[in-house]
């Protein structure tokens, strides 16, 4: 059984690097269709798009680095092994995202000031374009996206690239119709708000497991009353309770036990609820035993 479940983990993954590698692909071609359309066009818009787009894709291409980084197995330089990998690759790819929605609201704002005329039909096609193929990708990272914190990023990214393209769409709409060149500077502030936004979402998240924080579906002192309510433990101190990464979690304590003749069965208690009701498959328990008796208590 365990040989078969192996088998289909690599197929997954190989599927996943699959899906990761066409959407790298097609999304590079569409940043430099974009790029090249939004220069003869003039549309700060889609220049702004297509920097979105070039960051879904980068992440896209960290994320698969990180995927193949994250499996290989501990050694004796990293002994929890290499998962931790994908946090950092997310963290990477956010920060940049933050960074390319900085910059996009410091274009736009010299672009109040100094305004450019616009070809609105090439701004609707080459974005209509680019609104299928953010579909197309999102749709190929979604499945992978609920169990990786480095692939929702890219999730995220695509999803609202998509709707980027859809405001490049009205905004060279708008402009063919009513010459509302203002419009393309509007919806380039309103691509990065939501840029930043949604990089302000994930951010704390991804810190939070780099900095060995505590889950944040276990409250830790929950967690001690537990532990304190099996049979023979008579206090839980010195807890340490962090992320290895956004899958597993760990625990260190000293456990105070009344009678150290029962320390395997009340370890062997201590780690089933432990896993059982928090999740934590590696725990280290460090026993201590109760002296006091009687008065001296």
């Amino acid at each position: 059984m365990s040989h078969n479940h192996a088998h289909h983990d690599h197929g997954a993954d190989d599927m996943g690097d699959r899906r990761l590698g066409f959407a790298i692909v097609i999304n590079m071609l569409l940043t430099v269709a974009q790029v090249i359309a939004g220069i003869v066009s003039g549309s700060l818009s889609l220049i702004a798009d297509a920097l979105h787009n070039f960051s879904d894709a980068s992440s896209l291409l960290i994320a698969f680095a990180a995927r193949k980084i994250g499996r290989q197995p501990a050694d004796q330089l990293k002994t929890f092994g290499y998962k931790r990998a994908e946090v950092i690759a997310a963290l990477i790819n956010l920060v940049t995202l933050v960074i390319v929605g900085l910059y996009l609201i410091y274009e736009a704002i010299w672009r109040v000031f100094d305004p450019q005329i616009i070809t609105g039909w090439t701004v609707i096609i080459v974005a209509s374009i680019a609104l299928v193929i953010d579909i197309a990708t999102a749709i190929l990272t979604y499945t992978m996206s609920k169990n990786s914190v480095n692939i929702r990023a890219a999730f995220i990214h695509n999803v609202s690239d998509a709707m980027a393209s859809v405001g490049v769409i009205i905004a060279g709409t708008l402009i063919l119709l009513y010459q509302w060149y203002w419009t393309d500077t509007f919806f380039t502030f309103v691509i990065a708000g939501y840029v930043l936004y949604q990089a302000g979402m994930l951010l704390p998240e991804t810190i939070h497991i780099l900095m060995e924080g505590v889950p944040e579906d276990i409250n830790i002192d929950e967690l001690i009353d537990v532990m304190e309510s099996v049979n023979g433990v008579a206090n839980v101190h010195h807890v340490h309770l962090w992320q290895l990464d956004e899958h597993r979690n760990a625990l260190e304590s000293h456990v105070v036990i009344n009678d150290f003749n029962k320390i395997e069965s009340i370890k062997k208690l201590l780690k089933s609820e432990i896993e059982k009701k928090f999740s934590i498959s590696h725990s280290t328990l460090e026993f201590e035993v109760d002296h006091c008796v009687g008065d001296c208590c």
